[in-house]
């Protein structure tokens, strides 16, 4: 584990976090930074980590005041850091770790009927598992009231669709999209869609 992350902000600020040496693309401190900046009041906040590598989103979340953590990630290598990242700071108790694929935990975790009120979103660039992602989180029922979505994306790749969200904003880091999603109101007519 040569390459490191550090936590930008909150109770854990400033400790380093392990990455796995293969097949992540880690979101760099700046853009968690920023990302976080954006985000002001997460106290008490149940946080969904989808595609969460090393969990440093997740990380992040809990340490700016986030209640609880569910990580999902399919690789086993990614799941041993992950683990160690919670371990080191002592976060086993507020978090859940889900070895499997994205789409099928979520359908699960709606099943159970778990929601939540923030949801972090860092797939492979490649493909459509931004979109498929976004449809399987309205289907299953997961979002809270007033919940958040957030998308970070490649800016080479298309915005994906999300049929029963609005897209908020969108801001640009280099190479890299951060977006963010609410649910529509069941009563409003229009896609509601703005980006500033």
């Amino acid at each position: 584990m040569s390459r490191g992350l550090r936590v930008t902000g909150g109770s854990f600020g400033g400790r380093r976090l392990k990455v796995p040496l293969r097949n992540v693309r880690p979101t760099s401190d700046r853009v968690r930074e920023s990302l976080f900046a954006r985000l002001t009041d997460l106290e008490g906040a149940r946080v969904l980590d989808v595609f969460a590598g090393s969990g440093a989103l997740g990380i992040e979340a809990l340490s700016r005041g986030a209640d609880s953590v569910v990580f999902l990630e399919q690789a086993a290598h990614c799941t041993e850091v992950l683990r160690d990242n919670l371990h080191s700071l002592d976060l086993e108790s507020r978090t859940t770790v889900v070895r499997g694929d994205a789409l099928r935990g979520i359908a699960r975790l709606g099943r159970e009927g778990r929601c939540f009120d923030l949801i972090l979103l860092d797939p492979p660039y490649q493909g459509e598992h931004a979109e498929l992602a976004l449809q399987v989180l309205v289907k299953a029922g997961v979002l809270a009231e007033g919940a958040m979505v957030v998308v970070e994306r490649s800016r080479r790749h298309a915005l994906p669709l999300a049929a029963g969200l609005e897209l908020l904003d969108e801001r640009r880091y280099g190479e890299t999209l951060i977006s963010r999603y609410q649910p529509v109101d069941p009563g409003d007519d229009g896609p509601g869609q703005e980006e500033t």
